[in-house]
């Protein structure tokens, strides 16, 4: 019988912040795969756990995901932690979980702490439906055109950041969504120096330029829902789109309606301009058939 692969969450800060049934698991199990073995000890020589440890990361040979393969399909379990959080969610470790679900394999995943839901619960911005973007591209068509799909989501929208660089995503996200949308950074959850600190997107990019926030340690960061105010807005407007449309195409038609009536082009595109007041360089087509 295959052995099962444990996909553990671990504390993303405050080492308290760890379930019973991890812990059981990782004490259980006869290897646990980590990120950083050496982090991963301070975790487990805290709770008295013994467990063999192997490191398993990004920058993994392709041989050592092989051997962990190796070591489940001969019947033992196998634990899958990373330096904080979960693995698989802007952390190492989906080949490992891919590859043992495609062979049908079991994988159980065992949650725990996570930056996304403490940044969602605290923001008080994020709203009932929200989406989890990680790290957007650090530049290019990819980023832009990530940051435009953010913009146009009426959701909220968890974004991971590198300290460096929260100041410049924070000006791009406020220039794409509009300088009012409400905004959250979580800036080192659970830890010891933790905050959030709420406002407009413009308010926050401003203050990050102009060092008004501390730019230092791990950042999650919260574009906020729109507003009923804006959802209503933006409705209408597309509505009113929509009917512009619908009246430009039914003038259209009337011109070609009079054409074929034997009015002239001109003559029906002028006249219908008049009685519509849709531009008449939109109602003049040139007749495709060539007549």
């Amino acid at each position: 019988m295959s052995g099962r692969l444990f996909v553990v969450s671990t504390p993303i800060g405050n080492l308290s912040d760890v379930t019973l049934r991890s812990l059981n698991v990782l004490r259980d199990v006869p290897l646990i795969a980590a990120e950083d073995t050496r982090l991963t000890r301070r975790l487990l020589d805290r709770h008295g756990i013994a467990t063999r440890t192997t490191s398993f990361h990004a920058q993994s040979a392709p041989s050592r995901l092989a051997e962990l393969l190796a070591h489940l399909r001969g019947g033992a379990d196998l634990a899958l932690v990373t330096d904080a959080g979960t693995p698989s969610v802007s952390d190492p470790g989906d080949d490992l979980v891919a590859a043992w679900a495609a062979e049908d394999g079991v994988v159980v995943p065992i949650p725990g702490a996570s930056a996304v839901l403490a940044v969602v619960a605290g923001s008080a911005v994020a709203g009932p439906r929200w989406s989890f973007e990680g790290f957007l591209p650090r530049s290019g068509r990819e980023r832009r055109e990530r940051i435009a799909r953010i913009a146009a989501d009426e959701r909220g929208t968890v974004i991971y950041e590198a300290p460096g660089r929260v100041a410049a995503t924070l000006v791009d996200l406020a220039a794409a969504c509009g300088a009012e949308r409400p905004a959250a950074i979580g800036r080192e959850l659970t830890k010891l120096h933790e905050e959030i600190v709420r406002g407009s997107l413009g308010e926050l990019a401003g203050r990050a330029r102009n060092g008004g926030l501390t730019l230092r340690g791990e950042f999650a960061l919260v574009v906020g829902a729109w507003t009923a105010a804006r959802i209503e807005a933006e409705s209408a407007s597309g509505a009113a789109v929509a009917t512009a449309a619908d009246a430009e195409a039914a003038a259209v038609t009337e011109v070609e309606r009079r054409v074929a009536a034997g009015s002239s082009r001109g003559d029906a595109a002028r006249t219908v301009a008049a009685e519509t007041g849709i531009p008449r360089r939109k109602l003049y087509r040139v007749d495709r058939s060539g007549s």
